[in-house]
């Protein structure tokens, strides 16, 4: 029996997803779909970043973790030219909680 993933978005990235264009915010969907079917479909990232996963979608890339069997974390959303510095930003300062 394959695994029912589910996601765990944060209110802020929620509101980010609302507030994108139409035409993006469907492209975000049908990605996060797909994430929900193959939820090792991103690229795996390295060094400071190992454990998250980024999946394209046009210029944007979604960062995401998979926390368990049944939960996938979404961490960031953002450009690629700065998501990757913005997410390891976020993630050293959860952990320094």
């Amino acid at each position: 029996m394959v695994a029912e993933y589910r996601f765990r978005i944060p209110d802020e990235i929620a509101v980010l997803i609302k507030k994108l264009h139409p035409t993006l915010k469907s492209r975000v969907k049908v990605a996060l779909k797909n994430i929900l079917n193959d939820p090792y479909s991103g690229k795996a990232l390295k060094d400071e970043l190992r454990g998250l996963r980024s999946f394209k979608v046009r210029r944007l890339r979604l960062i995401y973790r998979i926390s368990s069997k049944t939960t996938i974390d979404l961490v960031a959303v953002g450009p690629r030219k700065n998501i990757y510095e913005e997410t390891f930003k976020l993630i050293t300062k959860e952990q320094s909680k």
